[in-house]
């Protein structure tokens, strides 16, 4: 059985996949093209430079051969010899000057000298009209002795009469040996500039090829466009700043959860958030991980990490509902907590009640139910008189339950009185709850432990306080405490703490309202809220005075 051979390979022709290698093959072609753009540039005016200079040349030795008035004179009064005075005096300077021959003619156009001995008394091979009519003359033309740089200038005698001319050559062949001669140099220049720009972009490559990590543009590009989907699919916010801290890339997920737009992006976070928990945080002004902060009405859970270049990347998730269901839990374990203490209490009444009966004291054991059975009605009704939202009642009278359990007397004073005309009453629900909350915890182990709670309506306006005898806070910390992630107390089982107070000022606000704790009558912390627009206009209401502007008055 024949063994079958590996498919061959093809050779793959075209631009490298790395991008080292494109960068590196794209900067050296540039090079490249440019130092030959530049040398042809450089070639193409040189050859017209070197014939300028020649033919500069050839018209200064004419000048000066013509200046002297000897070569007029002789011209005038000898014939022309290849021994004539004009002869002799027209080599000396060509030898002195190296010139290619320097002729001299009279108005005949007969030449008097010549490097060629046997064309002296001969007719010249050019035509030297310009230079008898006065002119000076400069070009590159070819006579007997080939192509030279010519310059012919009049020749006048010691009264300024033109009498002849005089005709200097410059050998072309040399001045393209000067040419050919200045092009190796200008090739070693070129090499040099050339090679000096190949290790510059051989250097500039491997820079490219560390912080791109080797990547070819499409693997880049395939990068970009999984970031960009990954970045918007998520479902927890992004934040990238850059080194100034300022706002270079928000998903969709982070405009969402902070409020914000595209407009964002290209601003600091002071400008985009304002000043804040939740500015300080992202900036890093706060450390720490898992760090808690409220934006709007939103709870979130923030997490920074510093990058390379000097900026940050920061996360945030949305904990609202987790710390929602979460304080629900703490009062349901409360409630529990409550049901198990009252279990015991009615077994504890419930072992009276059957030896009242069993000693046959009737009219005791009825007295006794009686009595246990109208303590609970009590607080129920008392509850119900003055607060007719049911979510609000229902809500006192579990506080209630949990209080008793807890030793602490939940009061609700006489003037409370609040109609079923809420407008938010979930919101109002997590105000109270939070408040009765902190001061349970507050007063919770101290004597003579009392809450009481004050709640009435002004017209449209709710305003609720909350008293304990508790310690009290102190001034310095009045403010503080409402500070999103600040406590004293541990942490619950399920996250952390901080968030309620935060919270009740949150939802006070936003309804254009006040949340402010000051010192109660004989101690302890009375906090105040006022929501101006919590209820329904009632009918035939009349103006009140703005409790907001009371309140201020009241906590001066």
């Amino acid at each position: 059985m024949s063994r079958l051979s590996p498919p061959a390979r093809r050779l793959r022709l075209g631009l490298p996949r790395r991008m080292f290698s494109q960068v590196l093959l794209m900067q050296l072609t540039i090079a490249a093209g440019v130092a030959v753009l530049a040398t042809g540039l450089f070639l193409a005016p040189l050859g017209h430079l070197l014939d300028e200079q020649a033919m500069r040349r050839a018209l200064a030795i004419a000048q000066s051969t013509a200046a002297q008035p000897q070569i007029a004179d002789d011209l005038q009064t000898t014939a022309p010899s290849p021994d004539g005075p004009v002869q002799v005096e027209a080599e000396r300077i060509r030898k002195a000057s190296h010139a290619e021959y320097v002729v001299v003619m009279n108005m005949r156009h007969v030449r008097w000298s010549h490097r060629d001995p046997s064309q002296i008394g001969r007719v010249v091979s050019t035509d030297p009209s310009e230079a008898l009519a006065g002119k000076e003359v400069m070009e590159i033309d070819s006579g007997t002795l080939g192509r030279s740089a010519r310059g012919k200038v009049p020749l006048r005698d010691r009264h300024g009469r033109i009498v002849g001319a005089v005709s200097v050559g410059i050998e072309y062949d040399n001045v393209r040996a000067r040419l050919i001669h200045a092009i190796p140099g200008l090739f070693a220049y070129a090499g040099t500039a050339l090679a000096i720009g190949a290790l510059a972009a051989y250097l500039i490559s491997r820079r490219v090829q560390r912080q791109t990590r080797d990547l070819a543009f499409s693997d880049i590009a395939a990068l970009l466009a999984e970031r960009e989907a990954m970045l918007h699919g998520i479902r927890e916010g992004v934040v990238a700043l850059d080194r100034a801290g300022r706002v270079r890339l928000l998903n969709d997920e982070a405009q969402r959860l902070l409020g914000l737009g595209e407009e964002a992006v290209g601003r600091s976070l002071d400008e985009a958030l304002g000043e804040g928990r939740t500015t300080d945080v992202l900036a890093g002004r706060v450390t720490g991980t898992d760090l808690l902060t409220v934006r709007g009405h939103r709870v979130l859970v923030a997490n920074r990490m510093p990058t390379d270049d000097g900026g940050a990347v920061a996360t945030l998730r949305d904990r609202t509902e987790l710390e929602r269901l979460g304080r629900e839990l703490d009062s349901t374990h409360g409630l529990i907590d409550a049901l198990r203490a009252q279990d015991h209490e009615h077994a504890n009444r419930m072992h009276t009640l059957l030896g009242l009966l069993e000693l046959e004291m009737y009219d005791d054991a009825l007295e006794f139910i009686g009595e246990v059975v109208g303590d609970h009605r009590a607080t129920a009704e008392q509850v119900t008189e003055k607060i007719h939202d049911p979510l609000l009642a229902a809500l006192l009278v579990g506080k209630a339950t949990v209080a008793a359990e807890r030793g602490v007397a939940l009061w609700i004073s006489d003037r409370t009185l609040l109609p079923d005309r809420l407008i938010d009453p979930r919101g109002l629900v997590t105000i109270v709850g939070n408040l009765v909350d902190n001061a349970l915890d507050a007063v919770a182990g101290t004597p003579h432990a009392l809450v009481e709670l004050d709640m009435r309506a002004e017209g449209r306006t709710a305003v609720l306080r909350v008293r304990d005898t508790g310690p009290g806070i102190p001034a310095e910390r009045r403010e503080l405490i409402f500070t999103d992630g600040w406590s004293t107390k541990q942490p619950p089982a399920h996250g952390k703490r901080g968030i309620g107070l935060s919270l009740v000022r949150r939802l006070a606000e936003r309804q254009g309202g006040v949340a402010r704790v000051g010192e109660a009558e004989g101690g302890g912390a009375e906090f105040v809220v006022v929501l101006p627009e919590a209820l329904e206009e009632p009918d035939g209401a009349s103006a009140v005075e703005s409790p907001v502007r009371a309140l201020g008055e009241e906590l001066r």
